[in-house]
């Protein structure tokens, strides 16, 4: 079984604080990110034995960092994918600032969801599933997963036993490393937004 999974976050992209970005097609690493991504790949260990990705651009760039650094593929996994953030994909976080369903979506993320997108409860049973998932697989000792904010912090308030409206208590910075490890079939979190600086 898994015995350790290094949650990473994608490495900074040009629309990162700007722009909710969520499944928006071609958004890719700049030139720091890519330079995150590689401390991280110094700083992972043991050898992983998987490395896999959320499908969005900008964590492909990531993990195949990763994963030529430790001589491995690139497996591609949809459930580890963004938050569905509907209708406000794409927009800046200055107009979403106007609306107050965004006010709402950051106060009640237990209850609520964007509009006409995908709820952090959702997130979180798709994310979780996948995780156990890995944990049952006798092949994978060590994997290192890349996807983005929302997926690595719904998870890792699951396995603190963390509320969904707490979510601003778990920060997930660009090009950071979580940790999740397997001890006697309980999964205790050994690190949170760990990242390498230059």
């Amino acid at each position: 079984m898994a015995r350790i999974i290094h949650l990473v976050r994608h490495g900074r992209h040009p629309l990162l604080g700007r722009t909710l970005c969520g499944r928006m097609k071609g958004v890719a690493l700049d030139e720091l990110g890519c330079e995150e991504i590689a401390r991280c790949a110094d700083a992972i260990g043991p050898q992983p034995t998987l490395v896999q990705s959320s499908p969005q651009r900008r964590c492909l760039q990531s993990a195949c960092i990763l994963a030529a650094h430790y001589g491995l593929s690139v497996e591609i996994v949809p459930a580890l994918d963004e938050l569905g953030y509907g209708d406000w994909t794409g927009r800046s976080f200055d107009d979403l600032a106007r609306d107050p369903r965004w006010s709402v979506w950051n106060t009640q993320r237990g209850t609520s969801r964007p509009p006409g997108g995908e709820s952090m409860r959702a997130l979180q049973r798709r994310v979780i599933d996948h995780l156990e998932h890995l944990w049952s697989d006798p092949g994978s000792d060590t994997v290192v997963v890349v996807s983005h904010a929302e997926p690595i912090r719904a998870a890792l308030l699951h396995y603190q036993g963390i509320e969904l409206d707490d979510f601003l208590s778990v920060e997930i910075e660009p090009g950071s490393v979580s940790t999740l490890t397997a001890d006697h079939n309980k999964i205790k979190i050994t690190g949170i937004n760990q990242r390498v600086t230059a």
